[in-house]
């Protein structure tokens, strides 16, 4: 069964996350994606580590795990085009390409004539997407971005952390590069809509994607609460500033979580926790009402949920209709049966290892499904096969582009 996206070609030239991020949607989906890269080099994140796959006999391998995460389904060639010889290889690819990612600097690719200006002219239908820390213009447009910066800049970390009265207070970033996960999720779905304009027009066109923009588009809610009231929202911890009680609790073995979305639930909730008081005081029949009074709210719960051990509230309250769950690590996400049901860990064959773990794509397409044909690739893995391939080159013309250093 073929991919939904089988019938394109795209080139990869990004780096670290964002848009490999979004090259492998494209790749999961059935795209070609040949992920251009510099000889001897490749992407920075094959050197991010430790922690390395590792092979049968328990030694690292070159393949760090940060590149694991966004690459597979992709083929690796590496081309130096710096040089002459390798922008006129790039060159004739683009001429046969449907997509171009990159995320150089603002005007990092025009040195080497691989900017949109003069692909367009090569390729009219080339959708070329440029992914930056701050977009093809305005004053900061020349600077480097990076995930933890933005996150910062954007607002997300001053929503993020301990309130300013509680111990460990502070800005906090979230655990994973999620702006540069956003940012690709963005990309990939702009390069959709552009496939599907040129299905109307028949002409390509870029897309301008910038980390901050996604991080400003992301606070949602936050922003709107923001945007309305002229008051900018403050670190409420693992509190929800439009929900009570939507938070982590004490338990006797540890922790869990409520996510209390209307009365009904609090009012179950207060049956089940022995409280049914609560539910018909005033100050928290509403939830207008326990946002407004959630300081004297949220002791009172903590004082209840200490009695029970995690695995007891879970089993009760899911009994009763109230959305609640564990604060799981990855040990026990990987092991968790609703994860291992919707198969979530795959596993892929790998040259150096047997085999690489990976964490299977979200999307679920009953027609067309997600398919995992590769492992992410070993730096210019599939180099010669490309060549052959995309642009009819022979091995012996290969081999002296090789030993001219092109390659």
């Amino acid at each position: 069964m073929s991919g939904a996206l089988s019938h394109i070609r795209v080139l990869d030239l990004s780096r670290v996350l964002a848009g490999p991020w979004a090259g492998q949607i494209l790749a999961d989906l059935g795209a070609e994606v040949i992920k251009i890269e510099r000889p001897g080099v490749g992407d920075d994140t094959r050197h991010w580590g430790p922690p390395f796959l590792k092979d049968a006999q328990g030694e690292n391998t070159s393949e760090a795990a940060y590149y694991l995460s966004a690459n597979r389904n992709k083929q690796s060639l590496t081309v130096d085009f710096t040089q002459a010889e390798g922008q006129r290889l790039v060159r004739e690819m683009v001429a046969k390409a449907d997509i171009l990612i990159e995320n150089f600097k603002v005007g990092g690719l025009a040195a080497y004539g691989l900017d949109y200006a003069a692909l367009k002219e090569l390729n009219p239908k080339l959708i070329y997407c440029s992914i930056t820390g701050f977009g093809q213009d305005g004053p900061y447009a020349k600077r480097a971005g990076y995930d933890f910066m933005i996150q910062g800049l954007g607002g997300l970390m001053s929503l993020t952390g301990r309130a300013d009265d509680e111990a460990g207070a502070g800005p906090v970033k979230v655990g994973v590069a999620l702006t540069d996960i956003l940012t690709g999720l963005y990309s990939s779905a702009a390069i959709l809509a552009a496939l599907a304009s040129r299905d109307q027009t028949g002409q390509g066109q870029h897309i301008d994607m910038a980390l901050l923009d996604v991080q400003v588009a992301c606070l949602a809610n936050q922003a709107m609460n923001y945007l309305t009231t002229g008051v900018a929202p403050r670190r409420l911890g693992n509190a929800h500033p439009n929900i009570v009680p939507y938070q982590d609790f004490p338990t006797a073995d540890g922790d869990i979580i409520l996510t209390v979305g209307n009365d009904g639930q609090f009012r179950k909730f207060c049956e089940v926790a022995g409280l049914p008081a609560l539910a018909a005081d005033p100050r928290f029949s509403t939830n207008q009402a326990r946002v407004a009074h959630r300081t004297e709210l949220i002791p009172l719960i903590r004082q209840a949920t200490v009695f029970k051990t995690t695995a007891e509230w879970l089993a009760a309250l899911e009994q009763a209709g109230v959305p609640c769950g564990p604060i799981n690590d990855l040990q026990q996400v990987f092991a968790d049966p609703q994860v291992q049901a919707r198969g979530l860990r795959v596993e892929l064959p790998h040259p150096l290892a047997g085999s690489v773990p990976q964490v299977a794509s979200p999307i679920r397409l009953s027609a067309t499904p997600v398919q995992y044909r590769n492992a992410p690739p070993l730096l210019g893995e599939h180099t010669e096969q490309v060549l052959q391939q995309w642009l009819g080159l022979s091995l012996e013309q290969i081999a002296e582009l090789r030993r001219a250093g092109v390659l």
